[in-house]
């Protein structure tokens, strides 16, 4: 057959392929990494928007500047955003707790019935698949920090209410146990009242979340609970060391021979150590400028220093194989059944990884798994598979107990 009888196109083809194939490889997975963000369920284990609509009156049912909302969801594959019900430190022990958690849940009620052509609640983990196969985006409902949950009629309340999983703290010590941040660790570890939350969640089938938990109170719960264990939004202090935030290799080891799994958090400080040790060199000149001037960190004069030190030492973002680094380490650590996305959008806005700072980005997670090798198969654990199992597990033993 003579030159002129091959198709110019395959010519082209051929000349790519022997002159530019990484870019034609690269091309190739980006394309892929596409297919497999909207033939897939993507579920993040936790995303702030709740919060960002109960402070801001953000609304997500189209284009926002959220991290997360309508448009994003779709543009990046997004299916399941695990909303969290926020609940701040500050108030624990007031009566403000629980009126901030009903008040929040119904925010995220009302989007999903003012615009049911877009947003479905969701009950039980069945639920995800019926709105992935409508097109519809679920909304899950997860309580950050169980300041409101005094008694088991409350847990009971708010699980009635739709909240599927308690991040048993936040950033202090509580009635239910400690918090990674508070150095103090007043309760060691779970108190009696958190130990017998633990048995009474496993009874009606929600999760219990040991993201924000100290490691004393870490432990506590896995040698209590009954049913797998989340770690909603955290990730491994083998990049990190010292950072109680993120989980020791023997603790996702634990969480791992008990069927659990760990949500990767996207935030810089949780990914990378360069990262934080900025971050503690800009804390530490902050306090010796307000202390030098006997200023107050809210006045105007140390708001100025602040915009002007980042300007004059800007950033050090990690990108998106930073975030890919650790869940290669839960993978070659445990497995890959025990690792997945929990990336804290809306919560962690200011400090969000080159390449993924919203939900529209996904793609290009998955795009830099796809060039580590990961199966497809495997990638789809990884975005919600891994999750569903875990949820699935809980309330089937909830009903057979």
């Amino acid at each position: 057959m003579g030159l002129r009888a091959v198709p110019v196109i395959l010519i082209h083809l051929f000349v790519a392929l022997v002159l530019y194939p990484q870019e034609i490889h690269d091309t190739a997975l980006l394309e892929k990494a596409g297919e497999i963000s909207q033939k897939y369920i993507i579920l993040d284990a936790h995303i702030d928007l709740p919060m960002q609509m109960y402070n801001h009156r953000i609304d997500p049912s189209g284009k926002s500047s959220a991290n997360c909302d309508y448009y994003k969801s779709q543009k990046g594959g997004l299916d399941v955003p695990f909303m969290s019900i926020y609940i701040p430190a500050r108030y624990q022990g007031t009566a403000m707790a629980q009126v901030v958690a009903d008040s929040t849940i119904t925010l995220v009620e009302k989007l999903a019935e003012n615009h049911s052509d877009k947003f479905a609640l969701v009950a039980y983990s069945g639920d995800i698949y019926n709105n992935f196969k409508k097109g519809l985006i679920s909304l899950p409902m997860g309580m950050e920090n169980g300041a409101p949950v005094t008694d088991f009629t409350l847990l009971k309340h708010f699980y009635d209410r739709g909240i599927r999983y308690i991040t048993l703290t936040h950033s202090k010590d509580n009635h239910i146990g400690d918090s990674s941040y508070d150095t103090r660790h007043t309760n060691n570890g779970l108190t009696e009242f958190g130990k017998q939350l633990v048995k009474e969640m496993n009874k009606i089938g929600m999760m219990i979340d040991i993201s924000h938990v100290s490691d004393k109170t870490f432990y506590d719960v896995m040698n209590i609970s009954e049913t797998p264990v989340i770690a909603s939004h955290s990730s491994c202090r083998y990049f990190t060391p010292g950072f109680e935030r993120n989980m020791s290799d023997e603790m996702i080891e634990k969480l791992a021979e008990k069927g659990g799994v760990i949500q990767i958090n996207f935030g810089a400080e949780f990914i990378s150590q360069e990262f934080k040790e900025q971050e503690n060199k800009f804390t530490q000149s902050r306090a010796a400028f307000m202390k030098n001037n006997n200023m107050d960190v809210n006045v105007a004069e140390v708001q100025e220093f602040t915009k002007q030190y980042w300007n004059e030492n800007p950033k050090i973002f990690p990108g998106v194989s930073g975030v890919v680094d650790h869940i290669d380490h839960v993978v070659n650590l445990v497995g890959v059944d025990f690792v997945g996305i929990g990336s804290d959008f809306d919560g962690v806005n200011d400090i969000l990884p080159t390449g993924l700072k919203d939900v529209s980005m996904f793609p290009s997670l998955i795009y830099e798994m796809l060039k580590r090798g990961y199966f497809e198969k495997d990638i789809e654990k990884i975005l919600s598979g891994n999750f569903m199992r875990v949820w699935k597990e809980v309330e089937t033993f909830a009903e057979l107990n």
